[in-house]
C-alpha cells in the first residue's frame, strides 16, 4: 500500500506492537545484526528479496526511504542460538520494479533494519535496489583495419550504457581473448584492446562483447588485416658476358621474396633485374721476335742466337708460340775441334789454387790490424768512472710567468703548438752550459734499455690562477699531461683508474651536488638547490614497511664520460638517483633543466633519453615522439625542464641533434668576470665564460669565480648557439689607448664549435689581459663583442673602477631554488592526499562523454603519448604526479581547479574547496 506521496510502503504505529515496558534482569546486549540486507538489482520484473538478521532482538522492522515497511509485509523468523542463548530473529521483505519506478527524487531506493532488544535499537546499514537494463546501441564500435607487420594496433569499444556497469570481453574469432595467456594483447582501462606488435595470426574478426545482469551485447565485427609488403632478396651473380669475343652483356636478377608480398600488401618498388654492358677481350695468339745476334764462338766451336715469344705476347686465352727458343751451330765451318777433357781440368785446378792464396793473405793481413788497434784501446782507458759521468738538459719555465708550467694550468686554445728542439740528454758536459745540468752518474739511461711505454694521460683540473696577481689567462679547456714512464724491468707504472660508473658503488656525495634522504610509503621529494634538478617520490611508490636511502646527485664532469654520439649535444646535467635496482610500485618523476631551444614553429630536435649501465655504457631509453608501449618511461618537455616518468632508478641523460632541413640552436649564457680586490699591479684581467643556459652550469661558474675571488660586473646574457659548425668568437673593442693597451697579438680569440656542442658540463672560458700605462689609471671602458661566426651574439659595455673593492659572487635565483633538499612525507605534495583521493576515484573509471582522465591530460598538457598512462592502474595518479613535479615551484592549486572545472568535474571542485586552499 501506498500513500498519496508516493512512498513506497504505508507507514505503521508501532506503540501498539511493542510491549509498554521491558523486563529489568536479566541485561540484554543491544542487537548485534548477523546479517545485513544486501545491494539489488531487479532484472526485468522479478522483485528483489532484502533480508536481515540480528541477535538479541525483540523485534526487527525494515524502514525503506525513511518510511516504515507495513507490518503484513515482513515475514519473520525466530530461533534460539544454542551457545548464547539469546533470541535470533530473521525478517524478509519484497521490493518489487514497481515500487522502486514510483518513487520520485534523484537519491535511489533504500532499504534498512531497525531491530530493537531490551537494551535500545540498531540500524543496519543502507541496501540499495536499482532497477538493472543495459542499452541496446554501442557508444563506440570497432572498426576494421589493414595494418602492416609489427604495427602498434588500437581496436576502440565503449559499451552500452548499462545497470550496474557492463563488463567487456574481446573475441577474435569467436573465441575470447586471455591477455594473461598471449601478452602481444593488452586491455586498457577503457576496454579498448591494444595489440602490441600485429602478427600474421592476428588477421582475424575481432568483435567487442558487454554483458551484465540483464543482456549481453555484440558490436559488429571489425576485421583486422595484417599485410606484408614485399621485399626484395639480395642480387644474384653478374651472369658471364654473353659475348665471346667484343662487346655484349651482362644481366644479374633479384626476387621479391624477402618477403613476399601478403594480404594485400604492396610489391616491391623497382625493377627485378638489371643489365649492364660487357667487353670480352678477344684471345690473341702469340708470336715469334727476330732472331737475336749470334753469340761469340764457345770453347766447343758453337755459337747460340735466341728469341722470344713477345711480337706480339699470347693474350687473353691466345695460344703460345710453336717452335725452338734456341737455335745453335758450329761457328768455325769444321775447322776447330773441342778442347781434350783432360787439359781443361788441369786448367780450372789452376784457377782454384791462386784463389785460395789470395784468401789466405787477407785473413793474415786482417789478424794482424786487429791485434794492433786492441793495444791503442786499452791504452787509453785509464778511469772508467768518467765514462759513466753524463748530463741530462732541461728548460725550466720562464719565471716571469709561473702559471705557464702550471700542472693546473689549462692550455690556450688560441695558442700554437711550441716545439721541443735540441737533444734530450748529452754524455759531455760544454762549457758554456754549467747551469741546468743534472749528474746522470747513477742515471738508469745507461742500463740495458727496457721496454718503453708513453702513457698520455688528459687532466681536467681546473684552472685556479691568483687573481690578485692580474695574470693573463689565456682562454681554458683541458689541460694534457703526458708522462714518460722508463721502468727497469720493462713494465710501465699502474695505470690510472678509470672514470666512475652507476652500480651498486658507494657514490659520492658532494656538498650543492647531491642530496639524500630515509624515504618510505608515503613517499617524498629529494631536490638539488639551486640546479632545478629534483626527483618526486609519490605515495606508494614505495611498498608498505619498506624504507630506502634514496639520493640524488648531478655527475661531476671530469669523471663522466660524455653520452653524446657524432653529432649529439647533451642538454641536461648527467644525473644519479638510487638506490639502484629497488622495486617501485609506481612510477617517480625525475626532472632535469634542459638547454635546448624548443619555440621554432617546426621540431628542429631529435630528442633521446640516455642511460647508463653498470658496465658505464651508455644506452638509448626512447626517442621523443618514437614511444612505444615497450617504452619504459614517458618524457613531457617543457621550455626549460623535462620530466621523466620513469619506474627504474639510474644515471640519465638527455642528448640532441639536429633535425634536418633546420639546424638545431642550445641556449647559452655568457657571464663577464673581474677581480675583485684592487689591482695593485699595471696588469688587469676579464673573464668571459660560455656556459648551457642552466641552473646547474651557472652555479659551477659562480662557485669556481667566488673560491678565486672573482666578481660578476654584469648579469649573464643569453646567447643562442647554432648546429652550424662555427666557432665562437670574442673581441675587445674601444680600449681607451691613450691609458690602455691589450696583450692580445690577434685581433680576436675563439672557442671551437665542438668544444661548445658537445655539452660538456666543463665551464669554458677566455681571458682578455690588459695593461694600463700607469698605477694612476683605475678607470676602464670598454666594449666586448662575442658571437657565433655567421651567427647570434651579445655585445658587453664595460664601464668599472679596477681600484673600487666590489662584492663577491653570489648565486643567481633560479626556479627551485629556495625549495629544501628534501622533504618527506605528506609535506612533499601540494595536494592533499584525501583531495588526491577523490580525483582518482572520480576520473580514473571511463566516462561516456570522454569526461575523465583522458580530458584532464588534456587540460593539462599531458596527453603526447595517452597509451602510457592507460597502461597504469590508476591513470589519474600519474597524471597528478607529473603535475605536482612541474608546479614544485608554484604549485597553488588554481592550474588544477580550473582543468576541473573545464571538465564539469564539480562534485571535485567542491572537496578542494572544503579541505584545500585554492
Amino acid at each position: 500500500l501506498w500513500t498519496a506521496k508516493k512512498i513506497p510502503f504505508q507507514s505503521t504505529d508501532y506503540s501498539e506492537v511493542l510491549p509498554d515496558s521491558f523486563p529489568s534482569a536479566p541485561a540484554e546486549p543491544l542487537p548485534e545484526f548477523q546479517l545485513e540486507p544486501e545491494d539489488g538489482f531487479i532484472v526485468k520484473n522479478r522483485p528483489v528479496q532484502l533480508r536481515c538478521r540480528a541477535s538479541p532482538a525483540t523485534q526487527i522492522y525494515f524502514k525503506c526511504n525513511g518510511e516504515w515497511v507495513n507490518q503484513n509485509d515482513h515475514v519473520t523468523r525466530e530461533s534460539l542460538d544454542q551457545l548464547t542463548g539469546l533470541v535470533v530473529r530473521e525478517v524478509d521483505i519484497s521490493v518489487s520494479r514497481t515500487q522502486v519506478e514510483e518513487l520520485f527524487g534523484l537519491e535511489d531506493f533504500w532499504c534498512q533494519c531497525v531491530a530493537w532488544s531490551s537494551a535500545g535499537t540498531t540500524k543496519s546499514s543502507r541496501a540499495y535496489v536499482r532497477i538493472a537494463y543495459l542499452r541496446k546501441n554501442f557508444e563506440q564500435e570497432p572498426l576494421g583495419r589493414e595494418v602492416r607487420l609489427e604495427q602498434e594496433v588500437l581496436l576502440q569499444c565503449r559499451p552500452p550504457e548499462g545497470m550496474p556497469p557492463a563488463e567487456v570481453d574481446w573475441l577474435k574469432n569467436e573465441d575470447t581473448i586471455d591477455p594473461a595467456q598471449d601478452s602481444n594483447f593488452l586491455m586498457t582501462i577503457d576496454h579498448d584492446l591494444i595489440i602490441k606488435q600485429a602478427r600474421l595470426s592476428d588477421t582475424a574478426n575481432y568483435t567487442c562483447v558487454a554483458r551484465n545482469q540483464v543482456a549481453k551485447r555484440r558490436s559488429s565485427t571489425a576485421t583486422l588485416i595484417v599485410y606484408v609488403s614485399g621485399g626484395w632478396s639480395s642480387w644474384s651473380e653478374w651472369s658471364e658476358c654473353n659475348a665471346r669475343c667484343g662487346r655484349g652483356w651482362q644481366r644479374r636478377t633479384r626476387s621479391c621474396t624477402n618477403p613476399a608480398p601478403l594480404n594485400g600488401g604492396a610489391f616491391c618498388e623497382g625493377p627485378p633485374f638489371q643489365r649492364v654492358t660487357c667487353t670480352t677481350l678477344c684471345p690473341m695468339d702469340g708470336g715469334w721476335t727476330e732472331w737475336a745476334k749470334w753469340s761469340a764462338c764457345g770453347t766447343e766451336c758453337t755459337h747460340w742466337r735466341s728469341r722470344e715469344c713477345q711480337a706480339p705476347p699470347p693474350r687473353n686465352g691466345g695460344r703460345h708460340c710453336i717452335g725452338s727458343m734456341m737455335d745453335s751451330k758450329n761457328c768455325t765451318e769444321g775447322l776447330c775441334t773441342p778442347l781434350d777433357p783432360g787439359m781443361g781440368v788441369a786448367v780450372y785446378s789452376g784457377l782454384v789454387g791462386a784463389l785460395l792464396l789470395c784468401v789466405v793473405l787477407v785473413l793474415c793481413v786482417g789478424v794482424l790490424a786487429y791485434r794492433r788497434s786492441c793495444r791503442h784501446l786499452h791504452g787509453d782507458i785509464t778511469d772508467s768512472s768518467s765514462a759513466l759521468t753524463a748530463t741530462f738538459n732541461y728548460k725550466p719555465p720562464r719565471q716571469d710567468n709561473p702559471h705557464l708550467l702550471h700542472p693546473s694550468a689549462p692550455p690556450d686554445l688560441t695558442a700554437t703548438a711550441g716545439t721541443f728542439r735540441g737533444p734530450l740528454f748529452s754524455l759531455q758536459q760544454g762549457a758554456n752550459d754549467p747551469h741546468h745540468k743534472i749528474p746522470m752518474t747513477t742515471s738508469p739511461l745507461l742500463d740495458p734499455l727496457p721496454n718503453l711505454k708513453i702513457k698520455v694521460h688528459i687532466s681536467h683540473t681546473p684552472y685556479t690562477p691568483n687573481l690578485s696577481d692580474c695574470e693573463d689567462i689565456s682562454c681554458a679547456h683541458n689541460v694534457y699531461v703526458f708522462k714518460l714512464d722508463l721502468g727497469r724491468d720493462g713494465h710501465s707504472g699502474h695505470p690510472h683508474s678509470g672514470h666512475p660508473h652507476s652500480g651498486h658503488q658507494t657514490l659520492p656525495r658532494e656538498p650543492g651536488h647531491s642530496t639524500s634522504a630515509t624515504l618510505g610509503n608515503l613517499g617524498g621529494r629529494l631536490t638539488i638547490p639551486n640546479t632545478g634538478v629534483s626527483l618526486l617520490v609519490p605515495p606508494g611508490a614505495i611498498a608498505q614497511g619498506k624504507f630506502y636511502e634514496m639520493y640524488l646527485l648531478i655527475n661531476k664532469w671530469e669523471k663522466t664520460t660524455l653520452p653524446s654520439e657524432g653529432s649529439q649535444t647533451v642538454l641536461t646535467p648527467v644525473v644519479s638517483c638510487g638506490p639502484s635496482g629497488m622495486l617501485l610500485s609506481h612510477p617517480v618523476v625525475l626532472t632535469l633543466p634542459h638547454c635546448a631551444q624548443l619555440d621554432t614553429p617546426t621540431p628542429d630536435w631529435t630528442l633521446t633519453l640516455k642511460t647508463q649501465t653498470h658496465q658505464g655504457a651508455w644506452e638509448e631509453v626512447l626517442t621523443l615522439g618514437e614511444e612505444s608501449l615497450s617504452s619504459p618511461c614517458y618524457l613531457q618537455l617543457e621550455e626549460a625542464n623535462c620530466h621523466v616518468v620513469m619506474e627504474q632508478l639510474g644515471t640519465y641523460c638527455l642528448v640532441g641533434q639536429s633535425c634536418p632541413p633546420q639546424p638545431a640552436c642550445k641556449r647559452l649564457q655568457l657571464a663577464l668576470f673581474a677581480p675583485r680586490a684592487p689591482c695593485l699591479s699595471l696588469d688587469y684581467s676579464l673573464r668571459i665564460y660560455c656556459t648551457q643556459d642552466s641552473p646547474h652550469a651557472m652555479k659551477e661558474v659562480l662557485e669556481l669565480e667566488r673560491s678565486l675571488g672573482g666578481v660578476l660586473l654584469e648579469e649573464p646574457k643569453p646567447l643562442l648557439f647554432k648546429d652550424s659548425y662555427h666557432n665562437l668568437r670574442l673581441s675587445i673593442h674601444d680600449i681607451p689607448h691613450s691609458h690602455w693597451r691589450s696583450k692580445l697579438l690577434a685581433k680576436y680569440q675563439e672557442i671551437p664549435f665542438y668544444h661548445i656542442w658537445s655539452g660538456s658540463q666543463q665551464p669554458l672560458y677566455c681571458t682578455f689581459s690588459l695593461e694600463r700605462g700607469s698605477l694612476a689609471v683605475s678607470q676602464l671602458t670598454c666594449k666586448i663583442c662575442v658571437r657565433q661566426v655567421e651567427g647570434e651574439g651579445q655585445i658587453f659595455q664595460l664601464h668599472t673602477d679596477i681600484q673600487e673593492t666590489l662584492a663577491p659572487c653570489s648565486p643567481l635565483p633560479s626556479g627551485g631554488g629556495g625549495l629544501p633538499s628534501s622533504q618527506v612525507g605528506s609535506y612533499a605534495f601540494r595536494l592533499p592526499t584525501s583531495i588526491r583521493q577523490k580525483i582518482c576515484a572520480s576520473l580514473d573509471a571511463p566516462s561516456a562523454r570522454g569526461c575523465d582522465w583522458r580530458m584532464l591530460a588534456h587540460s593539462l598538457g599531458f596527453d603526447r603519448y595517452l597509451n602510457y598512462f592507460a597502461t597504469k592502474p590508476s591513470p589519474t595518479g600519474v597524471l597528478l604526479d607529473l603535475w605536482e613535479a612541474s608546479h614544485q615551484g608554484d604549485a597553488d592549486l588554481v592550474s588544477l581547479a580550473a582543468a576541473l572545472e573545464e571538465m564539469g568535474k564539480s562534485e571535485v571542485l567542491v572537496v578542494m574547496t572544503m579541505d584545500g586552499d585554492c
